[in-house]
């Protein structure tokens, strides 16, 4: 779950090994449990949860897990303790990296974390170093493919998005974090699938990597972080060209 809404990013998301979705599931999974503990197990009521519900559901998560983990969480299971950590830092040429993790080991994921930007060409900073250069938005991407553009269009314009673009593959959906779960509600009642529908940290500019040798860094550098299991997301403003 990694970097900006490009269609070449959600695509890599949604090529992913077998393997791999088990453990985005996982991961998703802790999120639901982290929700569920701060806000309670009732999505009408705590909009962080229904928000992961949504994000569960796109990233093809079967109910029956989304079931269980919200029960574990509410006390119908093992107990763990997890908590947030958000690191900031600079991988190779300066691009700029979120990594949003939830632990129960705080000093493990830290490690860890400093380890693979120290490995490949970048720099763990402190907090609020790179956290600047984005804008949190709900992200909904829809397939070019399935809708037409003009009718996806006047739907749009009918809620609380913030813009419409139109990418070379797919529609991608602007809103604020806090309208996210409205608008896709609103788009699923009208008949809408989506690609992937989440709260993304978007950043203001993109940089693209000319030289070989940092452009294998940068990928080395997002792979090691997308295979840490404490790792839930990844973004940053590197172009993938």
């Amino acid at each position: 779950m990694s970097g900006h809404s490009k269609w070449k990013n959600i695509m890599h998301k949604k090529e992913k090994t077998d393997k791999q979705r088990a453990s985005v599931f996982t991961k998703i999974g802790r999120e639901i449990v982290l929700a569920v503990k701060n806000g309670g197990p009732d999505p009408e009521a705590n909009g962080r949860l229904k928000d992961i519900i949504l994000k569960a559901k796109a990233n093809n998560v079967p109910n029956d897990n989304i079931e269980r983990c919200i029960k574990k969480a509410s006390g119908e299971g093992e107990n763990v303790n997890y908590e947030e950590i958000a690191y900031e830092g600079y991988g190779p040429a300066g691009i700029a990296v979120i990594v949003e993790a939830v632990t129960e080991n705080r000093n493990r994921t830290a490690a860890d974390v400093r380890h693979y930007f120290d490995k490949f060409g970048g720099n763990l900073g402190q907090t609020g170093s790179v956290n600047w250069l984005f804008t949190k938005k709900g992200v909904i991407v829809i397939d070019k493919e399935e809708y037409s553009e003009e009718k996806l269009m006047d739907d749009v314009l009918e809620l609380d998005a913030e813009d419409f673009v139109i990418e070379e593959e797919v529609y991608e959906i602007y809103t604020t974090p806090e309208n996210l779960s409205s608008v896709c509600e609103a788009l699923e009642q009208k008949g809408y699938t989506f690609l992937s529908a989440e709260a993304e940290m978007v950043p203001s500019n993109y940089i693209t990597l000319t030289d070989e040798d940092q452009i294998k860094n940068m990928q080395k550098l997002l792979d090691h972080l997308e295979e840490n299991d404490d790792v839930q997301n990844v973004w940053h403003n590197w172009d993938e060209q």
